[in-house]
């Protein structure tokens, strides 16, 4: 113990100021006792982070640290101020005005605040909408009510947005305009929001993940409207239905879309440009236009939750030319028992099944006879595989998962270098 702490006594006071500001500022604390050169050293660390869990959840002995560190730091700017809440207090509200102000007066970058207790958000100072030096605001459960025509944002690169409470539907694009430099945007809604329809529109986002975190929201009225001209990543999960419309996003390389929605056309048809996609809808005709080409897809992930989800299959391996790795997988219970129709192959064999297709994966597998159906074909067309991965749903049997085996291992194969695994 005593090398490790020559050792580490060794170290340049910039170096140890790095390290101590990623550890919880209670444990960043203890460090004064170390020796005299360490008794104040955690008074310059450039991120202070508190969590009510670490004080035994109990509030009065967390508020009295909060406050009393914040008093004896002296850092002359604050890189970063984390707190997070997990139970009901009564005075949080005025202890975290008071925690934000002393951030906003020394010049803080980063701040991220959870008040994650089950209770009615709470406010945040006004001064905090003004902070010109913020790149980095994340809030959870937190009320914007407040927010005034005259916020600014202008630094802020990354705004996370958890179970917000805003003033009406012109809040939250009334925020995102005054942020000129904003590239990472992360809108999770919740009930009592006082939004029916989230409008992003950011001339310079790069990644954004959209979310509806309650059943509350069930309909067809709420939804998103998207346009993000130099948007390179979007994260959709929606299980409560509603609506994304995409006016302009002809960038994006990865996405993830996980929604219930009955027409996702205007959502997918925006995404031409995809090279990764993850997908899980429950339509396979109003998927995506008639004629619509992802001329630049290599990797794509199915989820088999969906009635008809091999019809959705057939299009999207018909249409996707450039396809190199297949996955399918039941990320989800299934949402409704499965048709009896029976799966219509496509009329001619797709060209990434010719040309491109290298690795084939199905997570899950149960061993139906449409999954026969779809495995055996994508196994007998798919010239160029090298890999082909079956990992047998873990409540199989060990009769189940022989079955499949025997079955899929003596099925045609048009790759003769193709390896079958069961995993």
């Amino acid at each position: 113990m005593g090398s490790c702490r020559d050792r580490l006594s060794q170290l340049p006071d910039d170096f140890l100021l790095q390290i101590l500001s990623w550890l919880p500022t209670k444990d960043v604390l203890v460090t004064s006792l170390l020796s005299k050169r360490w008794r104040f050293l955690w008074t310059l660390v450039p991120r202070l982070n508190y969590d009510l869990r670490l004080h035994d959840n109990t509030y009065p002995r967390f508020s009295q640290f909060v406050d009393r560190s914040l008093l004896l730091h002296k850092a002359k700017a604050l890189e970063g101020l984390n707190i997070r809440i997990g139970s009901r207090c009564n005075t949080a509200e005025n202890d975290v005005g008071v925690w934000v102000r002393t951030a906003v007066d020394r010049f803080v970058r980063e701040l991220n605040i959870s008040y994650c207790s089950g209770e009615e958000p709470i406010r945040l100072p006004r001064c905090l909408f003004t902070c010109t030096t913020l790149a980095v605001l994340k809030l959870e459960n937190l009320s914007l009510v407040d927010v005034s025509c005259y916020a600014c944002f202008q630094s802020v690169k990354t705004l996370h947005l958890l179970d917000v409470k805003y003033v009406d539907d012109q809040s939250l694009p009334r925020i995102i305009s005054t942020c000129s430099s904003l590239e990472d945007l992360v809108v999770q809604r919740c009930p009592g929001d006082n939004v029916k329809v989230v409008t992003v529109t950011a001339p310079c986002l790069k990644t954004l993940s959209l979310n509806k975190s309650s059943q509350a929201f069930e309909g067809d009225d709420d939804g998103f409207l998207v346009d993000a001209p130099k948007l390179k990543r979007l994260d959709i999960e929606d299980y409560w239905g509603g609506f994304c419309y995409i006016e302009n996003m002809p960038e994006v390389v990865e996405a993830n879309v996980d929604v219930i929605y009955k027409n996702t056309e205007k959502l997918l048809g925006s995404l031409t440009s995809v090279k990764r996609l993850k997908l899980c809808l429950i339509t396979s005709d109003a998927a995506y236009p008639a004629g619509t080409v992802f001329s630049h897809l290599v990797h794509l992930e199915l989820c088999t939750c969906a009635p008809r989800w091999w019809d959705l299959l057939t299009r999207l391996i018909e249409d996707s030319p450039k396809l190199r790795v297949l996955k399918l997988r039941q990320k989800h219970i299934r949402r409704a028992p499965s048709p009896r129709a029976s799966w219509k192959q496509p009329v001619s064999l797709p060209k990434c099944l010719l040309f491109h297709l290298e690795t084939f994966k199905w997570e899950l597998y149960e061993g139906s006879q449409k999954q026969k159906e779809v495995a055996t074909f994508i196994l007998k067309h798919a010239i160029r595989l090298k890999t082909a991965i079956i990992s047998p749903k873990p409540s199989s049997t060990l009769l189940e998962k022989h079955e499949m085996l025997k079955e899929l291992s003596s099925s045609p194969r048009g790759s003769s270098t193709c390896e079958l695994l069961f995993d």
